[in-house]
C-alpha cells in the first residue's frame, strides 16, 4: 500500500499540487488520502478535487472551542489510512495527539530558529529578512510539535539575499527551494528512514 498522506491548507493549494505533481511523476512514493482546508474557499480544495482526493473543509468558527475543532481534524485524518500528515500553509495550531507525535510535517520559509514562531509566515517572514539585512535565508522542513516552527529539524536549505530584493522575489526563491526539499523528506518518510532523537533527527542509509 502507498505511504499515505493527509495534506492541511489554508490557501490556494500549491504545496499540495506540487505533492501531487511529484507523486504522478513517480518522484514520490505516495498517496494522498484526503484534503483538510481551514476555509471554505481555499482553491487548494478545488485542487483536491481536480485530482480525486477527498476533501474537506474543517473551519474554527464552527465549533465552540479550539479543543472542539482540533478534535474533528484529527477524527476527519483518521477516517483514512494516513502514515504522514503534511502542513500545507494550514494557519491553525494543532494539537499533537499520541498517535500522531513525529507523524506530522511542516515548512517554513526561512532558516529556522530565525525568522519564526508566531505570526511569522508568508511574505511577514521575508520582509522581517530584508529588514534585518540577512545575506541568507531558505527554507526549513521541521517535525511539528505544539509551538509556531518548534519541532526538530528535518531538512534546510540556504537561498542568498540580493541586494535588490523584494519580499515576492525573496520568495519566488525560496518557494521553488520548498518545491525541492518538502517531497524529499516526504520521500525519507516513505522509505522508514527518518529517525527523531530528541531534538535531532536522523537520517538512516
Amino acid at each position: 500500500m502507498p505511504f499515505g498522506l493527509a495534506v492541511l491548507l489554508s490557501g490556494g493549494g500549491t504545496t499540495l499540487q506540487n505533492i501531487v505533481d511529484r507523486i504522478e511523476l513517480g518522484e514520490l512514493d505516495a498517496k494522498v488520502h484526503c484534503a483538510i482546508s481551514s476555509q471554505r474557499d481555499a482553491y487548494g480544495m478545488v485542487r483536491a478535487r481536480n485530482h480525486a482526493i477527498p476533501a474537506t473543509a474543517i473551519v474554527r468558527k464552527d465549533f465552540p472551542n479550539s479543543a472542539a475543532f482540533r478534535e474533528a481534524v484529527w477524527t476527519e485524518v483518521r477516517h483514512y489510512p494516513v502514515d504522514l500528515v503534511v502542513l500545507a500553509g494550514y494557519m491553525c495550531l494543532l494539537d499533537v495527539p499520541p498517535d500522531f507525535a513525529n507523524r506530522i510535517i511542516n515548512v517554513h520559509p526561512a532558516l529556522i530558529p530565525a525568522f519564526c514562531g508566531k505570526g511569522m509566515y508568508g511574505h511577514h517572514v521575508h520582509e522581517a529578512v530584508l529588514e534585518y539585512g540577512a545575506k541568507i535565508s531558505g527554507a526549513t522542513v521541521h517535525i511539528v510539535d505544539t509551538q509556531y516552527d518548534h519541532g526538530p529539524i528535518i531538512i534546510q536549505e540556504s537561498v542568498p539575499v540580493l541586494e535588490d530584493d523584494t519580499p515576492d522575489t525573496l520568495a519566488e526563491r525560496i518557494q521553488a527551494k520548498e518545491r525541492e526539499i518538502y517531497p524529499r523528506a516526504i520521500q525519507w518518510f516513505a522509505e522508514g528512514r527518518i529517525k527523531v532523537e530528541g531534538r535531532k533527527v536522523r537520517l538512516r542509509l
